[in-house]
């Protein structure tokens, strides 16, 4: 049967990329370079002015933008909050190192103290972004308060205190980050991997011997695909918090909801359908008509690869439903076989019918 998904598109070549590259090179993450950039330059000039803080210490103000700067606006706030809870605490935590040492204690004590409990504390969850900093706190307390802890801690706290705030005023007002339509480009690059494996996996069934390693290497790709989008729907969520440039995308919020709720669970399957005919050498008699096997995957493949509101969409389900049928009906029967817990056909077959299921359902949600 003749291929009629092509073996590498434009959003297969795209996943390729972004894997090599990152993020480095992308909008977003240039944007959230240049907005820390300017947020950091205003911080260092207005650090001086910020009440109860010394002048000496201002160069803590572009470290509060920095750990304040996320890619959306609701992490932004969060993470700056837990900083500096983590920062207050360590600053309790040096004036306990400096206790130790008026104590008459040697330094390196109240040193290594300071770092066993600062770590020990940043275990607490709960602390998010802030764990890190207690320990560090701690130590500059300890270390640079050059017998001024009050002073040093108080410019400490408010210098950062201020950068945090300059930091999370910025990415709510410059451009505040929406990433709605980058979920939706993970979305289908999703998409275009999952036709890739059922493709290259209904190559490997036509010839009647699965290569294990490619069908094992596909799913281990899908399954980090997988994942990095699961991430990306979830930080695009994320993004619509306190966000101004929010209203009136809902639609697209809805929209990529729908499709990951279908292409999460069709990762799955087509994974487990890949594990399943990698466990065979040879495909025999309990798989039915190999070509058959192999169309029905194909016709799956394609019904896959259709984007939401395609007009083909009707024809493709009704075309992996045909062929799954056909391949179901190439199936030796129960009274046939010596063993009917072991009939990895029907398995198979079952398995690409919820994935047509799954598809049709978020189809008919879409619309």
């Amino acid at each position: 049967m003749p291929r009629t998904t092509p073996r590498r598109t434009a959003a297969q070549l795209a996943l390729g990329v972004r894997r090599a590259g990152g993020d480095v090179f992308t909008t977003r993450r240039l944007l959230l370079a240049l907005k820390t950039a300017v947020a950091a330059g205003i911080a260092w000039f207005f650090a001086p002015l910020v009440p109860f803080a010394d002048a000496e210490y201002s160069y803590y103000a572009p470290l509060g933008v920095l750990v304040s700067m996320y890619p959306t606006v609701a992490d932004s706030a969060r993470a700056g909050i837990q900083s500096l809870i983590g920062l207050a605490g360590g600053i309790a935590l040096g004036f306990g190192g400096l206790a130790i040492v008026a104590a008459g204690a040697p330094g390196v004590v109240a040193v290594g103290a300071v770092v066993l409990v600062g770590v020990a504390v940043g275990g607490i969850r709960a602390l998010g972004a802030g764990r890190d900093w207690v320990a560090l706190a701690g130590l500059f307390v300890l270390l640079l308060s050059k017998n001024d802890a009050d002073g040093f801690s108080t410019s400490y706290l408010a210098t950062m205190a201020f950068g945090v705030l300059v930091g999370v005023v910025a990415n709510y007002v410059l451009v505040p980050p929406l990433y709605l339509q980058s979920a939706r480009d993970r979305l289908s690059e999703l998409r275009a991997a999952l036709t890739t494996a059922m493709d290259r996996a209904a190559d490997s069934v036509e010839k009647g011997e699965p290569d294990a390693t490619s069908l094992r290497t596909d799913g281990d790709a899908l399954a980090e695909t997988s994942i990095a989008v699961a991430a990306d729907v979830d930080e695009a969520s994320r993004s619509e918090r306190a966000n101004l440039r929010a209203r009136g995308v809902g639609g697209v919020h809805d929209e990529n909801a729908q499709r990951w709720w279908g292409l999460e669970r069709m990762t799955y399957l087509t994974r487990d359908l890949l594990d399943v005919l990698s466990q065979h050498e040879r495909l025999d008699s309990r798989h039915g008509d190999v070509s058959l096997l192999a169309q029905a995957m194909r016709r799956v493949a394609e019904l896959i690869a259709t984007p939401p509101g395609d007009d083909a969409v009707q024809d493709r389900i009704d075309a992996a439903w045909k062929a799954i049928d056909a391949y179901a009906a190439s199936l030796p029967s129960t009274d046939d076989v010596d063993d009917t817990h072991d009939q990895p056909g029907v398995w198979l077959a079952a398995t690409l019918g919820r994935v047509t299921d799954i598809s049709r359902r978020v189809y008919d949600a879409l619309e």
